[in-house]
């Protein structure tokens, strides 16, 4: 019992993708924070811009 206890892999295998899941995970929020911000700048550049046209 001990030794098929000791060869099974199914549950190290399922902790591996959840970790692989994880850092995907983190991966995909760290990009789209940085690409949010980039988009902030891009948002309130074009606003100022539309707000000088409206303006003059």
């Amino acid at each position: 019992m001990i030794k098929s206890f000791i060869s099974d892999e199914s549950g190290a295998t399922a902790i591996e993708y959840g970790l692989i899941a994880g850092l995907v995970a983190v991966a995909i929020i760290a990009a789209l924070t940085a690409l949010g911000t980039s988009l902030d700048g891009l948002f309130t550049g074009v606003s100022d811009t539309v707000s000088a046209a409206a303006s003059s």
